[in-house]
């Protein structure tokens, strides 16, 4: 899953270097490089290239002669050779051919310095070599078999040798001669090799004519194409790339899950890890009947292969690539039941074997990425098999679901892998948070615990030192975004949202976080850790983040929703500590200041309940103020008395339990009576029960009299506003409310 190396960019002319020439041999050598750096014509400048390749072969020349052999030449010369090469035109009396040979040799050893790579000219060449790799040459183009004696000599070591690879047994026949295509993607290689060399590449039409060599057999275009392909395929330029050329990448990985299925088994295993460069990012082309197609294909190999006895590092191959299609396309074409379940043991066995190893055992870079594709066929494994009556665990289109025995094998091994997470997570010290491997392995075991943790409950409670320390540290610092972003890319693990940052630590642990706060033991532990503070530090973070956008980029969060039912757990449970720990009063703080915002965003109405019951649950909690109402409370009160209007005016039924909230609230705080009435919300809440037979949600109903029921125990203008209703409206909800009915003659 590593990053695919580009082809070595020294050349035979960066070996071993030739003795010290002769002092005659060297005198003849500075004349012809005098002649060739005032060579006033290109025929002087090739004529002393001739001579200098004759006078001294190149694998004699020192790195300092070649550089200024190249300096004397420059970019000018080989762009034109090549310009009136494609273009048919005459350069120095040299043929067709010969120009197109010393133009792209010229170009592939300019551009072994990274400065001359990089330049304007030899980058306006790039769409010229393209077509040259794409289209080969036509007839008339090939004039000689030979190559140009100034090429083969000066050139020699420029040419990368040709690879064996592994797909050469596909290799078909072409106009265009080896050396000059090596030649070409010498120079391409180089670029993409670029601190923004991929796109570069990328604009200039690489895509589609890298595509279209390897659908056409051109020369080295499974050697050296599919490899720059695959660099082009990698980290940051592979969404662009999809989006941009859907159509041209389907077809190659149509051709390419083809080779793969037809070719022996001990070169497939070598093929896994090149086509996973080639597989779409996910949601990219998921509804594409050719990528489902391809998918199935490469199944239909895998299942003999995963059964089959495998080494270490072969069997890795297959599961990452197994790893990735899952990502694509999930269970549904990944075979029968028992294969799943064999799969989903295999990726467990290697992430026991991987991790129970004593303390202080590096794991290697290698399995580092295999671990990594297993723990995504574990993730799999649970997202389906805890989706309940949502759909079968394990289940394909053509087979039956996985029997009962099958379901615990399979939860059974999980747990065991689980464990074996959980024990390497123990052993991490603070040193290694950076690490993008201990992330992959965190995110794994969070995706576990959002839906198991009532199995090792031990373990998960001794573990929540690490996982607090470990998200506090990422949500503080962000150190690991960029370096994380880059690594996921390169092991191939998509993730929708976007760029992966600090944050993602405490986004997976808290639907854990939401279940442990529930439970008495690990929510003391949670205590003693300041989970509280971390969780309203997660949302001050997040909400500065929101602001900054427009109402199309702010899209729902869960994250932030389930944070908010976390701190509802510990307020819930914890009063004391909602009364003495600071961090719940800056909490309030960043309630009354977001929610007013939140009222007028109709697509965050639930962060906006949950907002309005965590502020109504705190204040609940709090002692009546000796003086006048501090701004923020006051403020807080407005925005959630009109949250709730808007709320029982839609009918969205989110605001009942927040209406029972309020009525505590209400017994607690007086002041909010006054508020209630000023702002409204009494006349118009009254007014709209005496209006109507009935609310569509039962439970509002029931909460809104017990609302009113305080009101009119804390204020008499209210009760008497609330009876002279009463007395004129008669038929609706509001006179059938016995509990406010009786309340109210009471008074």
């Amino acid at each position: 899953m590593a990053n695919p190396a580009l082809p070595e960019r020294s050349s035979k002319l960066d070996d071993a270097w030739g003795e010290a020439l002769p002092e005659a041999q060297r005198q003849v050598l500075d004349r012809c490089l005098h002649a060739l750096t005032h060579a006033q014509t290109d025929s002087h400048t090739l004529a002393a290239l001739l001579l200098i390749t004759r006078v001294c072969p190149a694998r004699q020349l020192d790195q300092p002669t070649l550089r200024r052999i190249l300096e004397a030449v420059g970019l000018s010369l080989p762009a034109r050779l090549l310009v009136t090469s494609v273009r048919g035109g005459v350069c120095a009396g040299l043929p067709h051919q010969q120009m197109l040979s010393l133009g792209t040799a010229l170009l592939a050893s300019l551009s072994l310095d990274p400065h001359m790579a990089s330049h304007h000219q030899l980058l306006s060449t790039v769409p010229l070599l393209l077509d040259i790799i794409s289209k080969g040459l036509d007839q008339n183009q090939q004039t000689r078999p030979g190559h140009s004696p100034v090429v083969s000599d000066l050139s020699e070591g420029s040419r990368p040798a040709s690879d064996a690879d592994r797909w050469s047994h596909l290799q078909g026949t072409s106009l265009l001669e080896e050396p000059i295509a090596a030649d070409c993607y010498q120079v391409l290689t180089a670029v993409c090799a670029l601190p923004k060399g991929s796109e570069q590449l990328l604009s200039r039409g690489a895509i589609p004519a890298l595509c279209r060599a390897v659908e056409q057999n051109q020369t080295l275009s499974y050697q050296k194409g599919l490899t720059l392909l695959g660099c082009l395929l990698s980290g940051k330029t592979k969404d662009r790339a999809w989006s941009r050329h859907p159509a041209e990448l389907l077809s190659l990985l149509t051709r390419l899950s083809t080779d793969f299925c037809r070719a022996p088994d001990p070169t497939r295993l070598g093929m896994c890890a090149q086509l996973v460069q080639f597989l779409p990012p996910a949601g990219v082309v998921s509804g594409s009947e050719a990528l489902r197609g391809a998918v199935s294909q490469v199944w239909a190999a895998l299942r003999p292969t995963l059964q089959a006895k495998l080494t270490p590092r072969l069997i890795g191959l297959v599961l990452v690539l197994s790893a990735c299609l899952l990502d694509l396309c999930g269970w549904e074409l990944a075979g029968p039941p028992k294969f799943c379940c064999l799969l989903v043991n295999r990726a467990c066995v290697e992430v026991r074997m991987g991790l129970e190893e004593p303390p202080g055992t590096d794991v290697s870079s290698e399995l580092q990425h295999t671990l990594t594709g297993c723990y995504r066929i574990m993730e799999a494994a649970m997202e389906q098999a805890c989706t309940g009556g949502a759909a079968p665990p394990l289940r394909s289109s053509s087979s039956p679901s996985l029997s009962l025995q099958q379901s615990r094998q399979v939860l059974g091994v999980l747990e065991e892998a689980f464990s074996a997470v959980m024990f390497y997570l123990q052993q991490v010290d603070p040193g290694r948070y950076d690490d993008p491997f201990v992330f992959a392995t965190f995110r794994s075991l969070c995706s576990w615990l959002a839906e198991e943790t009532s199995c090792l409950k031990e373990e998960v409670t001794r573990l929540l030192p690490f996982l607090i320390s470990y998200s506090r540290r990422h949500l503080q610092a962000g150190s690991l975004e960029q370096g994380l972003s880059d690594w996921m890319a390169m092991v191939f693990v998509s993730e929708g949202g976007g760029a992966w940052t600090g944050g993602e630590a405490l986004r997976y642990l808290l639907p854990a976080l939401c279940h442990l706060s529930a439970e008495e033991g690990p929510r003391q532990v949670l205590l003693t850790l300041d989970a509280p503070a971390l969780l309203v530090d997660f949302l001050l973070q997040t909400w500065t983040s929101l602001k900054g956008r427009s109402d199309r980029a702010s899209s729902r969060d869960p994250s932030r929703e389930t944070a908010c039912s976390a701190l509802l757990n510990f307020t819930v449970t914890e009063p004391e500590t909602v009364r003495k720990d600071p961090c719940y009063r800056a909490l309030e703080v960043h309630l009354s200041e977001a929610l007013p915002v939140l009222v007028n965003k109709p697509h965050l109405l639930v962060l906006g309940a949950n907002y309005v019951t965590l502020g109504l649950m705190i204040g609940r909690l709090k002692s009546p103020p000796s003086g006048s109402v501090e701004a923020d409370q006051k403020r807080f009160f407005t925005a959630a008395l009109r949250f709730l209007r808007g709320a029982l005016e839609s009918g969205s039924g989110s605001g009942s339990g927040v209406v029972q909230v309020l009525g505590g609230c209400v017994r607690t705080w007086p002041w909010v009576v006054g508020l209630i009435r000023e702002e409204g919300w009494l006349q118009h809440t009254v007014s709209m029960l005496a209006r109507c037979s009935g609310l569509p949600d039962q439970n509002t109903q029931v909460v809104l009299e017990e609302v009113l029921c305080a009101v009119v125990e804390r204020c008499s203008v209210c009760q008497q506003e609330i009876s002279d209703v009463m007395r004129r409206e008669q038929g609706g909800a509001l006179s059938r409310m016995r509990s406010l009915k009786e309340l109210v003659r009471l008074k």
